[in-house]
């Protein structure tokens, strides 16, 4: 009987304590929010926001420059290959302008070297290619060098908030409590979460567009094949 009435009086007296430490947490919780959490990084995350600022752009703009490469009209070549059939250089050459896209860019090489060894009409369109497949992966080595980089930053933020954490604990003496210890730690954690974020986000955005070049040069390649096919083809009587 005297354990329950002890059991009771504690619970009594712990349910106060207990509130006064829910309501600060939820207070805590409450106030912290995205700011105060890149504040508490310092200035690593400078960096590592115009990283992120870099990455977005990259990202965005080759997905849009991909998207215009990657328009198929399905009667592109059908059209090329009436024209030549028909002897209308000039129309064709006029079509690849209007459609601009780099496969356009490639048959209008080629076109413009009909006449000549079919060597020379496939070196041509390569040379066109290459540089076509440059242009798609501009910037994309900047993306990967943000992926690889924004982690090394947030690493550095790790390694320089513990030794902050080290030096104010090593001038506290015997007041070392973990207010003193804040700061470092809140630099070291923040900046590697962010530095994480930043990187990883870069890291699978890279390599999408990877993917995307990839498929628009085995379009490119497959269609080229076809074109040269069709100078090769002996001509209908």
């Amino acid at each position: 009987m005297n354990l329950l009435v002890f059991l009771q009086t504690t619970a009594q007296e712990a349910l106060p304590v207990l509130s006064g430490v829910n309501d600060e947490a939820t207070k805590v919780a409450t106030s912290m929010n995205f700011l105060d959490m890149t504040l508490k990084g310092g200035l690593l995350m400078i960096p590592l926001g115009l990283l992120s600022i870099l990455g977005i752009y990259i990202f965005f703009e080759r997905l849009a420059t991909m998207n215009a490469a990657s328009k198929d009209n399905p009667n592109f070549m059908k059209k090329i290959k009436d024209h030549i059939y028909e002897g209308q250089i000039e129309s064709s050459i006029k079509l690849c302008k209007q459609v601009n896209t780099p496969l356009a860019h490639m048959i209008e090489k080629g076109i413009s070297r009909i006449g000549r060894p079919m060597n020379d009409v496939q070196v041509s369109i390569e040379n066109v290619g290459n540089i076509e497949v440059a242009k798609l992966e501009k910037g994309l080595s900047i993306l990967a060098s943000v992926a690889g980089g924004a982690p090394m930053i947030g690493f550095l933020g790790t390694v320089t908030g513990m030794v902050r954490a080290f030096y104010d604990m090593a001038n506290a003496g015997n007041d070392v409590n973990i207010t003193v210890l804040s700061a470092g730690i809140y630099t070291a954690m923040v900046t590697t979460v962010a530095g994480l974020i930043v990187g990883i986000s870069a890291f699978f955005a890279y390599n999408y567009l990877v993917t995307r070049v990839g498929k628009i040069v085995n379009n490119m390649e497959a269609k080229t094949l076809e074109f040269m096919d069709l100078l090769n083809e002996p001509v209908k009587k």
